[in-house]
């Protein structure tokens, strides 16, 4: 089984294009965090290409852009190819299946909603739970 589940936050804008036959690609990159850090105390990070075909690449061209957070789920493709001076090079790419976009959208002065954007600090503070007392005559 090919199987990938990545969570990061995009490199660049994506780039959408279109093949000959007419069909849709979407071509981006994700910067994935390691659960541990460095000997030095310093985040590790992984990059990936992924590739969106159709309409899934459509949206994430519309509302995706650099430092966007991004679920991807796919499967994980190598292909081989010689660069320019003839060195046989390997790459991996990711096949996005799904993307579920993680950055809340953005809202307009108008209450509308824009493209998804990273959240902008609101100054509020998160609730605090209070205490409650201990009903003990529930029956269960």
């Amino acid at each position: 089984m090919n199987k990938v589940l990545l969570i990061g936050n995009l490199t660049r804008d994506p780039e959408l294009t279109t093949t000959p036959s007419g069909v849709s690609v979407c071509r981006f990159a994700i910067a994935v965090n390691r659960n541990y850090t460095s000997a030095d105390g310093e985040r590790q990070t992984d990059f990936f290409n992924v590739t969106a075909w159709r309409g899934l690449g459509e949206r994430i061209a519309q509302y995706q852009k650099k430092g966007s957070k991004v679920a991807v789920s796919g499967s994980i493709q190598i292909r081989n190819y010689d660069d320019n001076q003839g060195v046989r090079r390997t790459a991996v790419d990711i096949i996005a299946e799904d993307v579920e976009f993680l950055t809340p959208r953005m809202t307009n002065e108008d209450g509308s909603q824009d493209s998804y954007a990273p959240a902008a600090p609101t100054g509020k503070k998160k609730p605090v739970l209070q205490a409650f007392e201990d009903d003990s005559d529930i029956p269960f």
